[in-house]
């Protein structure tokens, strides 16, 4: 697997695949100033030449920079998924290709995670939710039953969202918030929302 991106957040995305015991082949990033990343030595893409079809999770921690490159390396690759093996994630929940699920964080069943998506350090996901393509879910943030995430959106690290809110596409809900309310697309909520 390779693994594109050679920040903070690829640091924990490669601690969640070693945990599962895959083969990193190698560390991708434009910066030619990043040499390393954890034991891995990083390549620039245009300076390594990726097997065609080759498995790949691209470690952005950033929604629209993350869902820029997929769309620029289209099909030249295939998307790999990953649950840290201290994650727990239901039997009757799915992930799309791309997501990353981090080491603590619980997915409930009947949750539908999208594609690119990433549940970060000791999220909760509860029963029924939906979270979009290219969301984050950050560290320690809850998602109680039948939450939706659209598109694009982040919820912020240690954020509680209420039973049935649904939070719009391309949202950021800040650290700390409690949403009790419905969000809109775009919106931008902090504080306790309501």
């Amino acid at each position: 697997m390779y693994i594109m991106g050679a920040s903070g957040h690829a640091k924990a995305v490669i601690a969640a695949v070693e945990s599962k015991g895959i083969e990193i082949n190698g560390v991708l990033d434009d910066n030619p100033e990043i040499k390393e990343c954890l034991k891995y030595p990083v390549s620039t893409p245009e300076n390594f030449d990726i097997a065609p079809k080759s498995q790949m999770l691209v470690a952005i921690g950033d929604n629209k920079i993350r869902e820029k490159v997929v769309l620029k390396l289209g099909k030249k690759v295939f998307y790999s998924k990953v649950a840290h093996s201290f994650s727990w994630v239901s039997e009757y929940s799915n992930f799309g290709e791309g997501t990353v699920i981090m080491a603590g964080a619980i997915v409930q069943p009947h949750t539908e995670i999208g594609k690119h998506v990433i549940v970060n350090t000791a999220a909760v996901v509860d029963h029924d939710c939906l979270i979009g393509d290219f969301s984050h879910i950050a560290p320690h943030a809850t998602l109680c039953g039948g939450v939706i995430v659209g598109i694009g959106s982040l919820i912020g690290a240690g954020c509680t969202v209420l039973p049935g809110i649904k939070i719009g596409e391309n949202c950021v809900v800040g650290a700390g918030a409690t949403v009790l309310r419905d969000v809109l697309d775009g919106e931008i909520v902090y504080g306790v929302v309501n």
